[in-house]
């Protein structure tokens, strides 16, 4: 299968070539707005430019859109003006989604995130990380939680049209947190604090953030392993699902869905650590 990754150098992109990358089953091109390394062919194309990208969907069977241009406001900003980046956005969306419909595609598989439920989230912390009574099922309509988690709404949106207007199979994965391979364990977000200063190992500040990515984090492997699932499948018209791992305190709450949909299994979960890495 030839898979088109836009965004690959990041965070997701690496994630899934790390772990795909040596799959017999794949053939990967690597896009990214800057040159990179990786498995497979690497191209230079910015995804807000529909005729640089255009040659790249050429003969592929899917593509995994990963590629954020930065500037939304941050992911936990509740401004509601207009803004350059946001357009910018929008229009790197449009881009991908037309040129994976005019190419023939079999598939569309798109990063959204935790954030187009993000109020879930918001009006209910702190308490949803911990006491596991506030649950997001895979029903829960959008309820996003900043201009951020519009866009991804917005993505998931334009996606039910490409599917049912032209036959392309889409799926949005809400991912949760997925972190770069030194803090990809559920005490990651609060080592990351505390490796900028912002707050001691122990501190309440330290202990929240456990709490939290506990219930969100996805592994590394589960993401790429989720990905793989989506490439596989040949029965879904249009559908999103939780990227989360198996974790207890969850408040993404759809792993049978997306286990029995797509046989997404996740192998890890939160409350295996007990501490960081050592």
């Amino acid at each position: 299968m030839d898979v088109l990754i836009t965004g690959a150098h990041g965070v997701v992109g690496t994630a899934i070539t790390d772990y795909l990358g040596d799959d017999a089953r794949y053939e990967f091109t690597l896009l990214d707005v800057e040159p990179g390394d990786g498995p497979g062919e690497t191209v230079v194309a910015d995804v807000r430019e529909y005729d640089e990208v255009r040659p790249h969907f050429e003969g592929k069977d899917a593509v995994v859109h990963l590629a954020l241009v930065p500037g939304t406001g941050g992911a936990w900003s509740r401004e509601l003006g207009w803004s350059e980046p946001l357009a910018d956005n929008l229009e790197a969306l449009h881009n991908v989604t037309e040129t994976a419909v005019d190419a023939d595609l079999d598939s569309l598989v798109f990063a959204s995130s935790n954030h187009a439920v993000g109020m879930v989230e918001v009006r209910n912390a702190p308490d949803v990380y911990h006491d596991g009574e506030v649950l997001a099922g895979h029903d829960e309509p959008h309820r996003p939680d900043s201009r951020y988690g519009l866009t991804k709404s917005y993505g998931e949106d334009l996606g039910r049209l490409a599917a049912q207007a032209h036959g392309i199979r889409f799926y949005g994965l809400r991912l949760g947190s997925v972190k770069p391979p030194e803090y990809d364990h559920p005490y990651g977000d609060a080592e990351r604090g505390v490796d900028r200063g912002d707050w001691e190992r122990g501190s309440e500040a330290y202990d929240e953030q456990v709490a939290r990515l506990k219930g969100l984090w996805q592994s590394r492997r589960d993401v790429a392993h989720m990905v793989d699932c989506c490439l596989q499948d040949e029965s879904v018209e249009w559908d999103h699902f939780y990227g989360v791992s198996a974790n207890e305190r969850r408040w993404l709450d759809d792993l049978a869905y997306a286990r029995e949909t797509v046989g997404y299994d996740p192998r890890d979960a939160g409350e295996e650590w007990d501490g960081p890495p050592e």
